[in-house]
């Protein structure tokens, strides 16, 4: 009746908790298993099937029976299993000391049973909750004790976990040769067996610590493996990849890439509410916008990475976001602004060196540390025996010399203590003094920075009234002259009739450099942007191509119209500007019987347009720095001039719409302009 009731139990028992096939098979035979010692093996397998499942509760209550019956029947091999899997539950729920204890009660059962393979698993499980709980020189000791006993073993699974913790411990204490020779060993351990998802993951911490020591090379090859391993669909490695391969890829100088990832990572971060995550992209494309000189979006994207940083205190990105702050408003003049910054950027990086330091010591006492696997050598009180002999006589001159040997010692300690109290004092002042030094340096930086930049806009300033006193003066005054001849009755109606072609191109250039002056001057300042909507762009052709017919006409060149109706997503204003720019571009260029080509078409989803002439051609040389800001104004076929500013303008322009500007051109042949432009909305940097 005692057993039906006791079976009775078990089962309800194992009935509430059977959640998976596994379990149901082994609460049946549970149920039917008549061997004490085979219970307890069933058991055992029960109660890592509910550690999997997280049901800790019933695997302690499964546990507390078992040790019962394993104590019953003598069993240490079992107990100490038992303890083990105890330890792990207790670790999980936080109750450290407990789990310890425990688990060096298993080690010590599993040394008197001489189990090397279970001892190995024991410390590196034990190193694996020291180091967890910070003790990280006790754990790394240990978790090299079980990988000593592992790898003669050659117990893969196991050891691929131990290395993964090692190097981990080893990256929180900033030794990098030490980490990343695990993680490679890991790599090479999880191959042979074949595990993708411990490949993938290790790929992933090994680029990470990359990245942190500046091996950007390395840290991309490893990113770039972890992406071919990873399925498409899951993003939360992809949020965790992307922004870290940007942030390389800018250290690369290769910005297309850095800011495709950044974007990436950003959309993916916030759509899995990552605050981490999202807080690296940020600073990476705020990063970005910075070295492309956008400053007010760049400073945007810093701010909004501030406060996140603040909202969960990541005192690494928090300094990231400072530093970019302070560089932002030291450029921008903001010098009081970019000095708060400074100071809590140095606040930061003050206590981050400090907790930096106290790892590198921890660090060196661990080089110093030689481990032992002496676990398994079998020594007990019993079997040792120390004889002693007391003479008293014998041993009085020994006693002397030993107090006196203790005297000695104490002075010289002494003496050792306050050359040591002086050299702190010294070293405290050496660092107040390397502060300052840095503070002074990043003052000079800040000064340097702004001399530059009021240098380049004051640049800019001389090349605005150059152009003001020249060319569009020269335009405004040969207007004004012609108004000032039929003012005077100095002509006749027909003859200003027959001079409004000229007065016509006069006005027509003088409109288009205005254009160009007040575009390229808020380009220089940052302060251009982009309102885009969607519109027909052949209407845009159409009423061009009505402000240089006369202009065709008088110069005989012939214009060929291929333009069909199609929708591009840009600031219509801005598109106008781009296509009156190139189209006189085309005319100034050409000479009398020559063909200007003015088409359009759809193109790997964006609109290309085309503006080709067969004019004189362009010179490679010339053709190297035509969009840039140097650019010198080349005069036309009719001597006609221009301020150099026309392409230059038209690129800002067309990339502040997310597209693109490119020349195909041969001397004497003719030249080819092409205008990529996006069809719908495109997400950027200064959209985000």
């Amino acid at each position: 009746m005692k057993h039906l009731f006791v079976l009775f139990l078990a089962l309800v028992s194992l009935n509430c908790f059977s959640q998976t096939e596994e379990l149901d098979n082994l609460a049946i035979q549970l149920a039917y298993e008549s061997s004490e010692s085979s219970k307890v093996a069933i058991s055992i397998e029960i109660i890592k099937n509910l550690i999997a499942l997280k049901d800790f509760d019933k695997a302690l209550k499964h546990i507390k029976q078992s040790e019962k019956l394993s104590k019953k029947l003598n069993s240490d091999k079992k107990l100490a299993q038992l303890l083990y899997y105890k330890a792990l539950i207790l670790s999980l729920k936080d109750d450290y000391i407990t789990s310890v204890n425990l688990l060096n009660k298993s080690k010590a059962l599993s040394i008197k049973l001489n189990d090397s393979l279970f001892t190995a698993e024991i410390n590196s499980k034990l190193g694996a909750i020291q180091i967890e709980h910070g003790d990280y020189k006790q754990g790394i000791i240990n978790i090299k004790k079980g990988i000593i006993q592992l790898e003669s073993k050659n117990d893969s699974p196991t050891l691929s976990e131990a290395y993964n913790t090692l190097a981990s411990a080893y990256k929180n204490i900033n030794q990098f040769k030490n980490s990343q020779k695990f993680y490679l060993k890991n790599i090479e351990i999880n191959k042979n067996l074949g595990n993708r998802e411990a490949i993938l993951q290790t790929h992933i911490d090994l680029a990470e610590l990359y990245i942190e020591h500046k091996h950007y090379k390395e840290a991309v090859f490893n990113f770039e493996n972890a992406l071919t391993l990873l399925d498409t669909k899951n993003e939360e490695y992809k949020g965790r990849i992307q922004p870290q391969l940007g942030t390389a890829y800018i250290n690369f100088k290769n910005l297309d890439l850095a800011n495709r990832h950044l974007i990436e990572g950003l959309e993916i971060n916030r759509r899995l509410k990552n605050t981490e995550g999202t807080i690296h992209s940020l600073n990476g494309l705020a990063e970005l916008n910075r070295i492309k000189r956008r400053f007010k979006t760049a400073k945007k994207l810093a701010l909004e990475a501030k406060t996140l940083g603040e909202s969960i205190n990541d005192k690494q990105k928090l300094l990231y976001s400072y530093r970019l702050l302070k560089d932002l408003d030291s450029l921008q003049g903001n010098f009081k602004q970019a000095y708060l910054w400074q100071s809590k950027y140095f606040t930061i990086k003050n206590r981050l060196d400090r907790e930096k330091e106290k790892k590198e010591q921890l660090a060196r006492t661990l080089d110093a540390i030689t481990i032992e696997n002496d676990d398994l050598k079998v020594s007990t009180l019993s079997k040792i025996k120390v004889s002693t002999v007391a003479n008293t006589q014998a041993n009085t001159p020994f006693k002397l010399a030993f107090y006196v040997l203790i005297i000695v010692f104490a002075i010289a300690l002494l003496f050792l203590i306050s050359i040591s109290i002086k050299r702190n004092g010294l070293l405290k002042d050496i660092r107040r003094l390397e502060t300052k030094n840095r503070d002074i340096e990043l003052e000079n930086k800040s000064i340097l920075e702004q001399k530059e930049h009021l240098e380049s806009i004051n640049d800019i300033k001389d090349k605005l009234f150059s152009i003001v006193s020249h060319d569009l003066k020269d335009s405004l005054i040969s207007t004004k002259e012609f108004i000032d001849l039929l003012k005077d009755g100095s002509i006749s109606q027909d003859e200003f009739r027959s001079l409004l072609p000229e007065l016509s191109d006069n006005a027509n250039n003088a409109s288009l450099l205005l254009f160009n002056l007040l575009n390229w001057s808020k380009s220089q300042m940052q302060t251009l942007v982009s309102n885009p909507s969607l519109f027909d762009i052949q209407e845009v052709f159409y009423e061009k191509i009505k402000l240089i017919d006369l202009k065709l006409q008088s110069k005989n060149i012939q214009l060929v119209d291929k333009t069909v109706k199609d929708v591009v997503y840009a600031d219509r204003s801005m598109v106008e500007i781009i296509i009156q720019n190139l189209l006189a571009n085309a005319v100034k260029f050409c000479k009398s019987g020559d063909i200007i080509t003015l088409s359009n078409h759809i193109s790997n989803g964006y609109a290309l347009i085309t503006v080709a002439d067969s004019g004189i051609g362009i010179t490679e040389e010339n053709q190297r720095q035509l969009f840039s800001k140097n650019s010198i104004s080349t005069i036309g076929t009719n001597n006609e001039k221009g301020t150099g500013l026309g392409l230059s303008i038209c690129k800002d322009l067309v990339e502040l719409n997310n597209g693109r500007i490119w020349v195909d051109s041969t001397i004497n042949k003719g030249s080819s302009f092409y205008i990529e432009l996006p069809k719908d909305k495109v997400k950027t940097p200064e959209l985000v």
